[in-house]
């Protein structure tokens, strides 16, 4: 009998989280977690566990990171902001089920890594920003989706106001380290929420519009 590859047991957590989406699935079945982690923590790559990546942040849990994906509600046509690119294992997952992807990370040497690990894995459709992730970006703006990972007690206006009518977001919501992660849909006044995906732990969001650095 044939052994499942690895990326079966990030499936398995995947499902049992609740997803039933087989385009995210079949993402992450098809992601090679160990390309999108540190060297010396590649022996964990496929357990569904949080992964340190250095300046105090990790990679989101493969699990949580499908949940968020999920509650953006994606059919594939969509322009995307990722907030947090961490070393590129969501942004990844992002551009499989996405058009095209526009990722921020507050970190030049960690956004320096997620984008060696983009390329070598030829992952297209994704235009890497280090910046101000607080702040969005912008020139690149309306998104139809926004993904947001890392906490905040409020939504950051910037990102609201670069979500188009009808776009979704999710964030994690608090103060670093004790989170309701939220769907929310934009309305014609404001952001509508729509439900709490999980309660989660992330670190802070540090910006103009979040945490001081």
């Amino acid at each position: 009998m044939s052994k499942d590859p690895p990326s079966e047991d990030l499936v398995r957590a995947v499902r049992a989280a609740g997803i039933s989406d087989e385009r995210l699935l079949r993402a992450v079945r098809t992601t090679p977690r160990v390309h999108f982690v540190p060297a010396d923590h590649a022996s964990s790559a496929y357990q569904d566990v949080p992964l340190p990546i250095g300046h105090g942040q990790v990679t989101t849990q493969p699990s949580l990171s499908a949940m968020m994906i999920d509650g953006l509600d994606l059919r594939g046509s969509e322009h995307v902001l990722e907030v947090g690119t961490g070393l590129g294992f969501q942004t990844a997952l992002l551009a499989h089920l996405a058009a095209d992807v526009v990722s921020i990370e507050w970190c030049p040497d960690i956004a320096q890594q997620a984008r060696r690990n983009l390329d070598r894995q030829n992952v297209a459709h994704v235009e890497l920003r280090v910046g101000d992730g607080s702040a969005g970006v912008p020139d690149r703006a309306p998104y139809d989706a926004i993904l947001v990972s890392a906490a905040f007690p409020d939504i950051p206006a910037p990102l609201v106001e670069q979500l188009r009518i009808g776009g979704r977001l999710v964030q994690p919501l608090g103060p670093g380290g004790r989170e309701e992660v939220v769907a929310f849909r934009r309305t014609a006044s404001g952001l509508e929420r729509r439900r709490v995906l999980t309660l989660a732990c992330f670190v802070r969001l540090h910006g103009r519009y979040g945490y001081a650095p």
